[in-house]
């Protein structure tokens, strides 16, 4: 065998799989029409439809039954069903705090705190170490009475439950022909029975609360969820892969596009490689049903790409840097093909690493410039309410403020409150609908997106101004230049189809940050903490001797003073760079070389020049040139 064959076949072999895991994977069952079910009980058993805009976002299994399906035209959805009962779900505030409620309960449960949510009805245990412990306190001569125990202090707390079968159902279906004393010699067949009967009494909790779920049962995220699917709704699925056909067969299964982290355009690529050199070879590939399926479908499976001749992770890699994706992706996919995932479930928090809004505008493009102001305010005024409903609580250290309320303000709004993280970027997305488009939009058109980010402004952060004006203020201030630099002047119109405003990059706060009228302290001060105000106003004395004067002669220039000191000039946006427009945002002259890099800094549009020194414009003092890289980290520390 040559050298190039054994480097082939070694790229070919199917990666080693992990099976310490054991991950629990829970999808709440019809998840938004659950939720108006059960804040108007009237409504079960009805055919029920939850609208947004003119598409039907989900629908109950009553509705479904009935030939309805989820992301229908409403219209279409009445024809097929004329007494479906819509209700408008355009407001997420109901399901963000239902998905809370049922993730306190799950986290509650978890051990290690490994309880990660995907968006609001999915979440991810990892309960090896529960069930680990289980595994050792299993009485094998009393299988039918065992006792799982939930804490380790307290050995009474636990359920009761049947350790000779598994709860819920198993794949593949043919270990229940087998007796399942005969498997318990198998470690791995007893930590899977375990969590089964952990998710069934999981799912029993959240019953309880009138919600149902389906489970998936496995070693890693992508088996529990694919399989968690198998046998939905209302019950739990568990991958009994004893063997290593047994899960291959398993995800062999499943359309390419159905696997977990593999995304729509990562599919594509691969199938038009595995489609384009079947065609061109068919005559050389063994596997005949190969070519004949690759021809009569463009969605293919698992198992007919895995089939592919050539296809191996360093094939993988290559086609995927010539797309210009992200390093790594062929390793990635190719795991993810033999089932193998090993990313983590990421620790439980009560912050969310990111909040956003967006409202789309698929039936009537947005094209003035009226129409863009009023969007962006709107979503903004949404945005700042959404951080204050998820980032901010009221600072139980401190008793209500005595003092009585100022006009027109309530006796609530005197307790102090606190922030628990505050975000340091936001972000703008935007999705142009070609116009030339008629039909339904395609995969391509419908998911492109242009982004541009920012520092957050500090104003954001006052929890004593209304949220309104602060929304109007951050749409100004900040939204409309970051739409300006997305989309500059257009005559026609913009034709925009969705904007997103998101703020990302989250700092979470040590006893968060208190606010009381316009004094903002950090939460060790006064507590023998650090003050990080009083650390500002010492910082230029501190700074002095390294601080370097401008004493060059005086110049014609406009942007210098009397003291050859420069004058500050504030750069907005790209645009004002290039010379491309929002001049009227401009307060200086400035050139492009002078110009900051855009978005090459989260700290770039903060700084004022001032000779070989600039002045940060968030906290006003003088800052060496070369000090200013640690001075962009004292802020995102002291923040």
């Amino acid at each position: 065998m040559n050298t190039a064959a054994l480097t082939s076949g070694r790229a070919r072999r199917a990666p080693k799989r992990n099976e310490d895991r054991v991950i629990l994977h829970f999808d709440y069952d019809c998840f938004y029409a659950s939720v108006f079910e059960n804040l108007n009980p009237s409504l079960k058993g009805l055919p029920l439809g939850v609208k947004q805009k003119s598409i039907l976002a989900t629908c109950n299994y009553a509705a479904r039954a009935r030939g309805v399906k989820k992301l229908m035209l409403v219209s279409e959805a009445q024809r097929t069903c004329p007494d479906l009962v819509l209700v408008c779900g355009e407001d997420l505030t109901p399901f963000r705090d239902a998905s809370k409620t049922l993730w306190s309960v799950l986290r509650a449960h978890s051990w290690s705190g490994r309880v990660e949510r995907l968006g609001l009805d999915e979440v991810f245990l990892d309960v090896t170490d529960v069930v680990v412990y289980n595994q050792e306190l299993l009485n094998r001569n009393a299988l039918r009475d065992s006792f799982f125990q939930l804490s380790v202090l307290d050995p009474e707390k636990g359920f009761s439950f049947d350790a000779t079968r598994f709860c819920g159902c198993v794949y593949p279906p043919a270990y229940l022909e087998h007796d399942l004393l005969t498997l318990l010699d198998n470690p791995l067949c007893v930590r899977l029975m375990l969590a089964s009967h952990l998710a069934g009494y999981l799912r029993h909790k959240l019953e309880e609360l009138d919600y149902t779920s389906s489970g998936g049962i496995s070693t890693n995220k992508v088996l529990a969820k694919l399989v968690g699917s198998v046998n939905k709704p209302r019950n739990q699925t568990t991958l009994l892969g004893l063997q290593d056909d047994d899960v291959q067969g398993f995800v062999d299964a499943h359309k390419l596009r159905q696997i977990p982290g593999i995304g729509s355009r990562t599919a594509q690529l691969v199938q038009d490689y595995v489609l384009s050199t079947s065609t061109a070879a068919s005559a050389t590939i063994a596997d005949d049903d190969l070519v004949g399926q690759a021809h009569s479908t463009t969605d293919l499976t698992v198992h007919q790409v895995r089939q592919h001749p050539s296809l191996s992770a360093e094939l993988l890699s290559r086609i995927f840097d010539h797309a210009s994706l992200e390093r790594g992706s062929g390793d990635k996919v190719w795991d993810l093909l033999h089932g193998i995932d090993p990313s983590a479930v990421k620790a439980a928090s009560g912050i969310p690493a990111q909040i956003s809004v967006e409202d789309t505008y698929m039936a009537r493009p947005l094209n003035t410039p009226t129409e863009i102001v009023r969007e962006l305010r709107a979503l903004a005024t949404s945005l700042v309410r959404r951080m204050h409903a998820d980032l901010v609580v009221a600072d139980s250290r401190e008793e209500v403020d005595l003092a009585p309320p100022a006009a027109g303000e309530s006796s609530l709004e005197t307790r102090r409150r606190r922030w628990t993280a505050h975000p340091k970027t936001l972000r703008l997305s935007t999705r142009v609908r070609p116009p030339k488009l008629s039909g339904p939009p395609t995969a391509a058109e419908s998911f492109a997106r242009s982004s541009r980010s920012q520092p957050l402004p500090t104003f954001v952060l006052n929890l004593r101004d209304v949220v309104e004006s602060v929304g109007e203020r951050l749409a100004a201030d900040a939204l409309l230049p970051l739409f300006r630099r997305l989309h500059p002047e257009r005559r026609g119109g913009w034709n925009l189809a969705l904007i997103n405003v998101c703020v990302t990059n989250m700092v979470v706060v040590a006893g968060g940050i208190e606010e009381s009228g316009s004094r903002r302290t950090g939460a060790g001060e006064g507590a023998g903490g650090q003050d990080i105000a009083r650390m500002f106003r010492t910082q230029e004395d501190k700074l002095r001797e390294w601080t370097v004067y401008d004493t060059a002669p005086l110049s014609d220039d406009p942007t210098h003073d009397t003291t050859g000191a420069a004058k500050p000039t504030e750069v907005r946006c790209e645009e004002e760079v290039e010379g491309r427009g929002c001049g009227d945002l401009m307060e200086g002259p400035t050139t492009a070389a002078s110009s900051p890099e855009p978005d090459a800094c989260p700290y770039a549009d903060v700084w004022e020049d001032e000779g070989a020194s600039q002045r940060c414009r968030l906290c006003g003092h003088a800052i060496p040139v070369f000090a200013i890289p640690a001075h962009e980290r004292f802020h995102a520390i002291g923040d």
